[in-house]
């Protein structure tokens, strides 16, 4: 399969994403959606088939690039993200992984220190090899003014998964851990943080030009836990690429997190991503304003479309309009989304200006 779009030379000074994160305000606010590439597309579905296995999918760089392209084909964002999943790095430490159809992901549950001793982190880069690969493709075949962003899980999150054996809803075992054995859990923690440091770094130095952290369940922290196991976390790994990576931007994404957005905002960030719950009128006061703030259309405004999205983009765009932003949703695209409303919002913003 063909899977470039184009094979013109990449410049960084044409990629407003990286003019935002810059914490310069570009002619209109860049834009890409979190799961801009997923089941909500039929092309998606297709190749989904075909491949039979979602790691399957992950792991191979030919199919994961395609993943990659097909929204940035039809809708062209200013950020295309890597077609990967958080729990490839529990994987590649070692950790069975599953992901069953109406189950989502499955994993043989890590809830002791003793049970560390089951992952073996020497393993890690020759397990990701593919991911890495993907990442070279993608930096050749991109158009010129659009960025390739890398990711991971937080360690975090990705330990709540861990801990969990898969998808929780109060992840209790996972805090029931970390409160009564904070030593114990830290090692998990810390050894989270040295195989994400790491798996970023192969990203970078394959070619994606930003980074965002996806601590998807930041939100579900007592403010003290919070610090300890969510923030502190990504602030060790945003100063490690920061040593080896000094211009490659780093987005923080602590959904939930509610006030507890502003400590985010102190670490060295260079974007925060914002939840549909976080008000921008508050938000506007608790965060410096030359930080980039990424957001937080509620994907269910997405599914219905029509006029209530317009405003609902709108009010954001203009809420917003005197920093550096770039438009995405509060979480990722749902399945049920048509695409033409994708389409409706690709085209409602970038042909945005500011009203000053």
């Amino acid at each position: 399969m063909n899977a470039a779009v184009t094979e013109k030379p990449i410049k960084s000074d044409q990629k407003r994403l990286l003019a935002a994160l810059r914490g310069r305000i570009p002619d209109r606010p860049p834009f890409w959606l979190m799961r801009q590439a997923g089941r909500y597309l039929p092309e998606y579905r297709e190749l989904r088939r075909q491949a039979g296995n979602f790691l399957e999918l992950c792991y191979s760089p030919d199919l994961a690039t395609e993943v990659t392209l097909q929204p940035i084909r039809r809708f062209h964002p200013d950020g295309a993200i890597l077609f990967a999943d958080i729990l490839l790095v529990p994987h590649a430490l070692g950790q069975e992984l599953d992901f069953r159809e109406g189950d989502g992901p499955i994993l043989a549950p890590i809830r002791s220190v003793a049970d560390l001793a089951r992952l073996r982190p020497a393993a890690v880069h020759e397990r990701l090899a593919p991911v890495y690969e993907t990442v070279r493709r993608l930096s050749r075949a991109l158009p010129a003014d659009v960025a390739l962003i890398g990711f991971a899980g937080a360690p975090w999150t990705v330990a709540t998964y861990m801990v969990e054996g898969g998808t929780s809803r109060d992840h209790a075992l996972a805090k029931r851990w970390a409160f009564a054995d904070p030593a114990g859990f830290q090692r998990l923690i810390d050894l989270l943080i040295d195989a994400t440091t790491a798996y970023l770094d192969h990203q970078i130095e394959a070619g994606a030009e930003v980074i965002q952290l996806f601590d998807t369940w930041a939100g579900v922290l007592p403010a003290a836990a919070f610090r300890r196991w969510c923030l502190e976390p990504v602030r060790r790994i945003r100063g490690h690429l920061a040593d080896r990576h000094p211009n490659v931007p780093v987005i923080g994404f602590p959904r939930g997190a509610g006030a507890l957005y502003a400590e985010m905002a102190t670490i060295g960030l260079d974007g925060l991503g914002l939840d549909a719950a976080v008000p921008l009128d508050w938000v506007r006061g608790a965060v410096p304003p030359k930080l980039c703030l990424q957001g937080n259309l509620d994907p269910q405004m997405l599914v219905i479309g029509g006029d209530a999205m317009t405003a609902a983009i709108r009010e954001i765009l203009t809420s917003l309009a005197d920093r550096p932003l770039i438009f995405n949703l509060g979480h990722g695209i749902v399945p049920e989304t048509p695409p033409e409303h994708v389409a409706a919002l690709a085209a409602e913003v970038r042909a945005w200006r500011s009203p000053s």
